[in-house]
């Protein structure tokens, strides 16, 4: 794995690799450019002679990034258990459609596939610390399970049974539709959510769809997830009732169809969704303002509504 070589070419070509990774694996951005600091960081601390007996830097500086990553989410329970109401993973934007201007910022350095969709990503919350390294860097990344032993520090064939354990969670998930579905679902709801038409918003919605929002405790937001589909809507009418103004962006979140809501200017929500059988089954709404950096620069500065 990774590029031979120690010349500071190689090596920085490795950040957006290290970066993938420590992302799906933590699901924050900020974790992971944190993660990927500290292993090169650790990289250069190694005398010369050290680094010239590592055949491949790369996988070397996956394998430390991966090991700080399993300490980071061994530490997470705790952290989430502090955090004001739910946890979601950070969204990421298209650079292609919401231009940074900056192609060294970790978000654009992100590959927006299947593994990084926000559905995706609940489910690897779900899993334990070592089910998720050995799901996510075998069927993602396909490392051999002989050096994710390495990682976990159990045997090839314990890691195997990991990522096994991982893989049944994914399955237990609903399929994505295709992204033309989606897109029309979620333009729908844009379109319901503009005019407050509840009742539309109730068609769209699955009668047993659920939304969480998570504003990190700096805004203003339901602590829990709403349930039915009936009370989803209502709430959507309230939000654009305290914010009169309020734009929707039909945006790609992190891969797949989304929108993003901006109030005079600024980037207040960043929401995902779940769609099967024409109809919304999950509405993942992050306002938390640090989680929202990466959206920044196009839409203005980030801004609580209420």
């Amino acid at each position: 794995m990774g590029t031979a070589g120690t010349g500071t070419d190689a090596m920085a070509g490795e950040r957006r690799q290290l970066i993938n990774v420590a992302y799906r694996l933590l699901g924050s951005l900020a974790e992971s450019e944190d993660a990927v600091q500290e292993a090169y960081a650790r990289w250069y601390a190694l005398p010369r002679s050290r680094q010239d007996e590592i055949v491949s830097p790369g996988a070397w500086l996956t394998t430390v990034t991966s090991r700080i990553c399993l300490d980071v989410l061994g530490s997470a329970r705790a952290r989430r258990e502090r955090y004001v109401g739910a946890w979601l993973p950070e969204p990421l934007p298209d650079h292609a459609e919401w231009d940074h201007g900056h192609g060294t910022d970790p978000a654009d350095q992100m590959v927006l596939d299947e593994s990084v969709t926000m559905a995706f990503l609940v489910v690897l919350e779900s899993m334990t610390p070592a089910e998720r390294v050995a799901f996510v860097l075998h069927d993602v990344f396909r490392y051999p399970f002989a050096e994710i032993a390495g990682i976990l520090g159990r045997t090839p064939a314990a890691c195997k049974q990991l990522a096994a354990s991982g893989r049944r969670r994914v399955r237990g998930a609903r399929a994505p539709v295709t992204a033309a579905g989606q897109a029309d679902a979620v333009r729908h709801v844009k379109e319901a959510w503009e005019t407050k038409d509840i009742a539309a918003l109730v068609d769209l919605l699955d009668p047993a769809a659920v939304m969480t929002a998570d504003g990190g405790g700096m805004v203003g937001t339901v602590l829990r997830p709403i349930e039915g589909g009936a009370r989803i809507a209502q709430y959507m009418v309230t939000i654009a009732d305290k914010a009169p103004g309020l734009e929707l962006l039909e945006r790609s979140v992190n891969g797949v169809p989304g929108l993003v809501a901006r109030h005079a200017g600024a980037v207040t929500t960043v929401a995902s969704f779940d769609v099967a059988d024409g109809r919304v089954t999950r509405i993942w709404a992050v306002r938390n303002p640090e989680k929202l950096r990466p959206w920044v620069r196009d839409g203005g500065p980030v801004r609580p509504i209420m």
